[in-house]
C-alpha cells in the first residue's frame, strides 16, 4: 500500500447501509430497500460489461461510498475479493456465487482482526496473499501501518487456514506490499524503505520456495517510487502505479510495461486519460480471462457537486451511500486498452 494515497474522505455510515434490488440491464439503478442483497447471477455479479470508457463496478454492491479498492477473483469470475477501508481500519471482503446466486459480501475468514489490504488469489484458488499490519510472531503490536508485510492463507476442503507471514526473502525489515502472482507462482511485489522510496521486485518459486529477489529494471523502476504492481498471469505485461513521471495525468497514474519471452521489458507507457485523470489510478488488475481492467480511482461524480444547504440528515446519509462521492471506488474498462499500447515489434 502506497501511503501517498491517504485513507481520507471516507463515508462512515455502515449502520445505514441497506442494499436493495438491482436491474441487470442497469446496475446503477440499485434502490435502497430493506429486502436485503439483490438476486444476482452470472460471472462478476452479473454486471453489464463496460466498453472503452471506465465505469464504476457494481455501484452500491461493491462500490458503496466506502473507500474501496483491490479487486481479486477466481479464474471463473464467480468469487470476488476486495478491500473496504473505514475509520480506524480496513478489511478484505469476499462474495461468491452459490447455487447460481451471488451472496452478500462479508469479511473474509482470514481477515477482520487487523488492517488488511490487497488480496491476491493464486491461479488454482488455494492460496491468498495479502498485505497486513498484524505483528510478526514475538513482536509487539504497532499502531496504524507500523508493520507492512505480506501474509498467506492456504485453502483446503475445510476452508481458509490461519494466515502466516511470508518467509525470507520476501519478508524483510522494510515494508512489503501488493503481492501479485503469475500462473506458475512467480511473485511480484513492492518493497519500500520509506513512504517516498519504493520499487517493484520479483521472486521465482522453485521446489516450493521463493528464491533470491530480483529488482525489476529501469524500464519499470525509473523513479524513486513505483508501487502496487499487477503481473499478467502469463508474465507478458506489468501494471503499476507511480506519481513521479513527467507524463502523469493525475496524482497517481497507472502504467504498463510489456515483457518479451526473453525477459526484456519495454519502457513503461501511461494507460491514458480513460484510466488516469484527476482522481488518479491505483491497484490495477486484469481479469483472468483478460477481458477487463479493474482499478481504483477517487474521481468524483459531478452530479453530486451541488450545495448542501437545507439537506436533512437522512439526505446526507443517502448522498454518502453514492459511489463517485470522492472516496475510492473500483472502476472497470475493456482491457483492450492495454493491447492497444503493446509495441508492434
Amino acid at each position: 500500500m502506497k501511503h501517498n494515497i491517504g485513507l481520507v474522505g471516507f463515508v462512515f455510515i455502515a449502520s445505514t447501509l441497506v442494499l436493495g434490488a438491482c436491474s441487470q440491464s442497469d446496475p446503477t439503478s440499485v434502490e435502497l430497500e430493506t429486502s436485503g442483497f439483490p438476486n444476482l447471477s452470472g460471472p462478476l455479479m452479473g454486471q453489464t460489461p463496460p466498453g472503452p470508457e471506465a465505469a464504476i463496478f457494481a455501484p452500491r454492491l461493491v462500490s458503496t461510498g466506502f473507500f474501496t479498492r483491490d479487486m481479486a477473483m477466481s479464474q471463473d469470475g464467480r468469487e470476488l475479493f476486495f478491500t473496504v477501508a473505514f475509520s480506524g481500519g480496513s478489511t478484505i471482503m469476499v462474495s461468491q456465487e452459490v447455487g447460481g446466486v451471488w451472496q452478500e459480501p462479508r469479511v473474509a475468514p482470514f481477515s477482520g482482526h487487523n488492517r488488511d489490504f490487497e488480496p491476491c488469489l493464486s491461479a488454482n484458488g488455494s492460496r491468498m496473499l495479502f498485505l497486513s499490519n498484524r505483528p510478526p510472531e514475538g513482536q509487539p503490536e504497532k499502531p496504524g501501518w507500523g508493520y507492512q508485510n505480506i501474509w498467506v492463507s492456504e485453502r483446503s476442503d475445510d476452508g481458509w487456514g490461519e494466515a502466516l507471514l511470508m518467509p525470507e526473502p520476501i519478508t524483510s525489515d522494510a515494508n512489503e506490499f501488493f503481492p501479485s502472482l503469475t500462473t506458475n507462482g512467480t511473485l511480484y511485489f513492492t518493497r519500500g524503505e520509506d513512504p517516498e522510496h519504493a520499487a517493484i521486485y520479483r521472486s521465482h518459486l522453485e521446489e516450493g520456495e521463493y528464491r533470491e529477489l530480483e529488482k525489476l529494471p529501469a524500464e519499470v523502476n525509473a523513479n524513486d517510487s513505483q508501487y502496487n504492481a499487477f503481473i499478467a498471469p502469463d508474465e507478458s505485461f506489468l501494471l503499476f502505479a507511480t506519481a513521479e513521471r513527467e507524463d502523469s495525468l493525475g496524482g497517481s497514474d497507472c502504467y504498463v510495461a510489456f515483457r518479451s519471452p526473453e525477459d526484456v521489458w519495454s519502457p513503461a507507457v501511461n494507460l491514458g486519460p480513460q484510466v488516469n485523470d484527476e482522481g488518479g489510478c491505483d491497484s490495477a488488475m486484469v481479469t483472468p480471462d483478460g477481458k477487463y481492467l479493474f482499478f481504483m480511482s477517487t474521481r468524483r461524480d459531478q452530479a453530486l457537486d451541488k450545495p448542501l444547504t437545507g439537506m436533512t440528515l437522512s439526505e446526507l446519509q443517502e448522498r454518502g451511500l453514492q459511489s463517485g462521492n470522492g472516496s475510492a471506488d473500483i472502476y472497470w474498462i475493456d482491457a483492450g486498452i492495454i493491447e492497444d499500447l503493446r509495441p508492434s515489434n
